[in-house]
């Protein structure tokens, strides 16, 4: 039985563990400032320091030791308060002796067992329960874990201070740091498999295209991508297992691949236990949707946190979207920050001067309302545009040389199709043309044929652009910053997006230019409003370090999403998009649900959509289904979507996904109608006034919300003045039942009484009024008869001419129709 002295020494005990702990990592930091630094580029650390020597050492290696030292320092407490100070050692043959059952705290034991003696114990030694090694266990790990984060904080290069930050691709300047003692990389079996389906895989998955001369473009060898990774994986290889548990979750890739949630997850789960972050962000995108598995947040926001420790891009997003909108955590804005930094970082850092691919972000609500309204181009369009184009149009030659620079609106880039346009264009000297052929010979690294094109197109914005990165980059000409300083600002002043982005970084790093960060701001700013993802990432960083504004972490931490969004796992939504079309719905809402997790707005209003329209079988419980929905609904209207915040007025007040209430409904309509102006959330208002329904029952504010709805939409016209006649007849038939109810005969006798009264009083008060008027009318009458006279003939005899005309062609028409048609010369 445990009693007071138990639970005291429990107390004491843990403690003790603590205060040990904290004095063990203090004293290894004490010591560690006290030795001089090493310098690794040199001396490299032996293989007999005690650095290395502890941390080769196991967790429950050092867990027995420090429980030894414990013992040994706390020896005279605890003999003092132990029940087990008495108890004779055990002799060699009770080696057997049966130990005791170990209890839980809320068990209890019978008094007849009082009596029962203990079990004999070795002496100096503490029966230690399962549950308070496992605690110390933890201690540990926490321990050797802040110790390593303060060792990774101090030698941080992007923990630099704010001074040198230059903005320039999104970097730090270089800062001195202590490298990494080398580490020897043990070859992974079926790693050269892996690397040769990622090939394959990555004409997908990172949006470029293989192409031959002449421009064509390769479709993957899907096939062949999977039978190495088949191969791979039978190796173990667990990245080869986590690309092919994709394929079986999204399902994307049949018959190449089956759809096989089960198999997917076993494999994640296989693929996990070895620390592979790609696998545990895996894991916790199926527990977070309830893919395969019971969904649980907390067990997806474990995963989510192991993965993006591990250097996972998604799963760091994805973390930081559950910071950013407080998803089973506490809401907070510097630590989705801190992880929107991370993958902002690695996006800015991969966008070259081609710029990132437009990504088109299609709700599958809007393109259902309104097909005619789809940023998708039509093929039939393309194809008269490429007719026209061939036949010299410089219009179509330069749209099109844009439309396949740059990609989007369901056009694949293509940079020799787009390499064709441009210079049938220049054929016909347009200096733009040759600005566009420049640029793409600067991609090409083509720099002197780069700079040919570029002194073609100098009164072309895009030609001044160009000459102003030479410069800049010391590309094919001597480095001016001068020039390119020069050239930069009369691009700009044409409106050239990326000349203000330059502009931005130089006055920013004060290269070529004396420092400036509010003249930065403004450039940024400006390239901000076309849509440049390095604008927007340079002016996160700023907002994020304060430089030249307020620090502001709401601002930053949106500019900083902006900019992760634009990443190349962007591009699934145009997978999501086609597959859906394509009528492979499960597929697309799996691939809109780990998007949805990645705080895509697009993608969980998307979720929704299908989920509400239920055209799926992957979720076949209706309120499994509509509960789901009614998360992303709200997810998305969080983000700003009106059409989201509609639907979400309607679940509450249809109570699907959630207990029906018409006050958060009205609520929700509100906000659709103040801030998005939607014409159905103003009907809807309308009727709930008319009716009472969760907000009080006003005709007048029903008839006022039914009219802002008409005015709202063109397509409201007919269901408003529907409302608007049933409402005035509502307001009638009331009218007239509170008539009927309140009428007697003695109301319609003093009605009638009142009524003849009223008329008498002003006959008698107006009579002589009444005589003057009728004397002067018939005086007038009586002097200006002929007038009036002339005046009424006038009118009978302009009747009588217009009947005869009328009567004649009739009659000629008549005549017309009789007469028999000539049968033509032979």
């Amino acid at each position: 039985m445990r009693n007071n002295k138990d639970g005291g020494l429990r107390i004491i005990f843990l403690l003790s563990v603590l205060l040990f702990c904290i004095s063990h990592v203090r004293s290894e930091g004490a010591d560690d400032e006290l030795e001089p630094k090493q310098n690794y580029l040199v001396d490299p650390p032996s293989e007999n320091t005690p650095d290395e020597k502890l941390s080769s050492e196991t967790e429950e290696e050092l867990t027995d030791r420090i429980l030894e030292e414990i013992l040994e320092k706390n020896s005279e407490i605890v003999e003092e308060t132990s029940v087990f100070k008495d108890v004779q050692p055990v002799s060699e043959n009770n080696e057997n002796v049966e130990e005791p059952p170990i209890l839980e705290d809320d068990e209890t034991v019978s008094k007849d067992n009082e009596n029962v003696a203990e079990p004999p114990v070795v002496k100096n030694e503490i029966p230690i329960v399962g549950r308070e090694k496992k605690l110390l266990s933890d201690i540990v790990k926490n321990a050797r874990q802040t110790v390593q984060d303060v060792v990774d904080e101090a030698f941080d290069p992007k923990r630099a201070p704010k001074e040198n930050y230059n903005g320039v691709e999104g970097s730090y300047k270089e800062v001195d740091e202590v490298p990494a003692p080398p580490v020897e990389e043990k070859e992974v079996p079926g790693s050269e498999e892996v690397e040769e389906a990622e090939e394959i895989l990555g004409l997908r998955q990172t949006g470029v295209r293989q192409e031959t001369l002449d421009g064509v473009v390769h479709k993957p060898n899907y096939r062949k991508a999977y039978a190495l990774l088949q191969t791979a994986s039978s190796k173990g290889n667990n990245k080869a297992k986590v690309l092919l548990g994709f394929a079986h979750l999204t399902g994307d890739h049949e018959p190449y691949v089956s759809h096989n949630t089960s198999l997917a997850f076993e494999m994640f789960e296989k693929a996990a236990k070895s620390g592979l972050p790609s696998a545990q962000r895996a894991l916790a995108i199926m527990h977070s949707s309830g893919i395969q598995a019971d969904s649980s947040q907390s067990k997806a926001l474990l995963y989510y946190t192991f993965a993006a420790l591990g250097g996972d891009s998604i799963a760091q997003m994805a973390l930081a979207f559950r910071y950013w909108s407080g998803i089973s955590v506490a809401q907070s804005c510097e630590s989705a920050l801190k992880y929107y930094r991370l993958v902002a970082d690695n996006v800015a850092r991969k966008v070259g001067s081609a710029g990132s691919q437009v990504v088109l972000r299609i709700r599958l609500m809007e393109e259902e309302e309104s097909p005619q309204n789809s940023p998708i181009l039509d093929e039939d369009l393309v194809q008269y545009y490429q007719f026209l184009a061939d036949k010299g149009d410089l219009q179509a030659q330069l749209g099109l040389g844009q439309l396949y620079l740059q990609g989007g609106r369901g056009i694949e880039r293509n940079i020799k199709l787009a390499q064709n346009y441009f210079s049938a264009a220049a054929k016909s000297g347009n200096t733009n043309a040759y600005g566009y052929m420049g640029k793409i010979s600067m991609q090409l690294k083509e720099y002197d044929v780069a700079l040919k094109y570029y002194k073609l197109a100098t009164k072309d914005p895009m030609g001044q652009w160009g000459m102003g990165t030479l410069y800049y980059n010391g590309w094919g000409v001597d480095q001016d910053y001068s020039q390119a300083l020069s050239y930069f600002t009369l691009a700009s002043q044409q409106g050239h997006t990326e000349a203000e982005l330059q502009l931005g970084l130089m006055h920013l790093s004060g290269i070529g230019v004396k420092k400036d960060h509010g003249i930065a701001l403004k450039h940024f700013n400006v390239a901000s409003k076309s849509g440049h993802v390095l604008a927007f990432y340079n002016l996160g960083m700023m907002h994020a370090m304060g430089i030249g504004v307020m620090r502001n972490c709401q601002t930053s931490a949106e500019l900083l999403k902006n900019v992760a969004e634009r990443g190349t796992w962007g591009n699934e939504l145009m997978d999501a998009h086609a597959l859906y079309h394509k009528g492979y719905v499960d597929s697309a809402l799996i691939k809109y649900l780990i998007l949805a997790e990645q705080g895509y707005e697009v993608a969980q209003a998307n979720v929704a959509f299908i989920l509400d329209k239920d055209d799926t079988d992957f979720i076949r419980n209706l309120k499994s289904r509509y509960k789901r929905a009614f998360i992303n609904w709200k997810r998305a209207a969080a983000q700003g979507f009106g059409g989201a915040r509609l639907k979400l007025g309607d679940y509450y007040y249809y109570g699907q996904g959630t207990e029906p209430n018409p006050v958060e409904a009205a609520e929700q309509y509100q906000i659709a109608s103040d801030v998005d102006h939607n014409p159905q959330a103003m009907f809807n208002l309308g009727y709930m006034h008319e009716l009472g329904i969760g907000r009080t029952q006003d005709m007048h504010l029903a008839k006022r919300y039914y009219d802002m709805a008409a005015s709202a939409s063109v397509d409201a016209h007919v269901p408003t003045m529907l409302a608007n006649a049933k409402l005035m007849t509502k307001l009638h038939i009331e009218w007239l039942i509170q008539f009927y109810q309140e009428f007697t005969f003695t109301m319609l006798y003093d009605s009638i009484l009142v009524w003849y009264t009223s008329w008498a009083v002003y006959f008698t008060e107006n009579v002589e009024g009444l005589t003057q008027f009728f004397v002067q009318l018939d005086e007038s009458a009586t002097e200006d008869w002929d007038i009036y006279l002339m005046s009424v003939l006038a009118i009978v005899l302009g009747l009588v001419m217009a009947l005869r005309g009328h009567n004649v062609r009739a009659a000629q028409l008549r005549a017309q129709q009789n007469v028999p048609q000539q049968p033509p010369n032979q």
